[in-house]
């Protein structure tokens, strides 16, 4: 899958997770971690095989369940408030969202072993598409229809996260504007 499906996916959990559970709108809180989440496997994985050959694979070390659960649960003993906790659920919603994402189209196929990924080193990874680095991976997508239903469960997702109030933009804009003010204070030498 796609960084922007991930994306979709996990922010439509969400948002029917924090409904379902609180009545309410996801918060900045909870939807900054799942956007982390969400995107944390391949930030890992593929550099690491791409540009650094550590890993076999772009879908081996953090796509498996044996680095996840273990991560998730150390993160989880280090919470210690209401807000870490939030930010805990968050990014745990976006990583594991992640995780069965990238086994729905083997799955779809009938290719239980395309799963193999989920308890890698222990199973053999399953063939995957490797690519040369990032920009030649974008720079290889073909329109398919599996790419245009993400690109469509990503403009859904974004419309429910606009409707939502867009949790997390007001929180990024000022984050964005301090490191301008302090780039801007460095540069002029104050």
């Amino acid at each position: 899958m796609w960084p922007w499906g991930h994306a979709a996916v996990g922010y439509l959990l969400c948002a029917l997770w924090v409904r379902a559970r609180y009545g309410r709108a996801p918060t900045a809180g909870a939807v900054l971690p799942l956007a982390v989440g969400t995107q944390f496997p391949d930030l890992l994985d593929k550099p690491l095989a791409w540009t650094f050959g550590v890993l076999p694979s772009g879908r081996a070390g953090a796509h498996s369940l044996l680095v996840a659960v273990p991560l998730l649960a150390l993160l989880w003993w280090r919470v210690d408030s209401a807000a870490a906790r939030r930010a805990w659920a968050g990014f745990a919603l976006g990583y594991l969202a992640h995780l069965a994402t990238d086994g729905l189209y083997p799955l779809l196929d009938g290719d239980f072993s395309g799963l193999a990924y989920l308890f890698w080193p222990i199973l053999s990874l399953p063939p995957y598409d490797e690519s040369a680095g990032i920009l030649a991976h974008f720079a290889a997508a073909e329109l398919t229809a599996a790419l245009l239903a993400e690109v469509g469960l990503f403009a859904v997702a974004t419309v429910v996260w606009a409707a939502d109030g867009a949790p997390g933009l007001r929180t990024v804009g000022r984050w964005c504007k301090r490191r301008a003010a302090v780039a801007t204070a460095a540069l002029s030498g104050r």
